[in-house]
């Protein structure tokens, strides 16, 4: 069991960087998130289907936002981890979470970003079940407005907060 996930996790970042390397590169920097390359290394805690589709939402949203995202075999200035879950809010709904890493080139973490979105569950259902693309397109969104500014940021001569985090 515990080999199979390791492959279609392995799968799941393999499409993405794959398809991530589909995307043209920026030209030079210009005070947007334009031209600095990305590397997304892996999504994890989500079932295999939702990190197959957010990867396709984040894929546009990165386009929309002139991030660029890079493929395995190309030289990332930053690389990127992400985790999603489920939970439950004070109000007793669901909203659907992203947790983004951001490592520098010199594997030190330099940024965590983090951000929610209310989600509707269909009465019965668990909640990974319960998602629809637009609750995925909207939290890949927010995603990519996180990154791309904290891209914006970076290459304007911002202060890179460089943490002991190794990879």
């Amino acid at each position: 069991m515990r080999s199979g996930r390791h492959a279609l996790r392995g799968a799941s970042v393999a499409m993405m960087v794959g398809l991530g390397a589909c995307q043209g590169t920026g030209g030079s920097f210009s005070g947007s998130a334009a031209g600095i390359p990305v590397k997304v290394e892996s999504i994890d805690g989500a079932p295999a289907q939702v990190k197959t589709a957010f990867a396709s939402a984040l894929l546009t949203a990165a386009s929309d936002r002139q991030v660029d995202l890079v493929g395995s075999g190309t030289q990332a200035r930053y690389r990127v981890r992400g985790y999603l879950t489920t939970e439950s809010t004070e109000d007793g709904s669901t909203a659907l979470a992203y947790v983004w890493d951001v490592f520098d080139d010199s594997k030190r973490r330099t940024r965590r970003l983090t951000g929610s979105s209310p989600i509707r569950i269909a009465s019965g259902k668990a909640s990974w079940t319960g998602l629809d693309k637009a609750a995925l397109a909207k939290l890949a969104a927010q995603s990519m407005d996180e990154i791309a500014g904290f891209l914006s940021e970076s290459g304007s001569g911002a202060t890179r907060v460089a943490q002991a985090d190794p990879l």
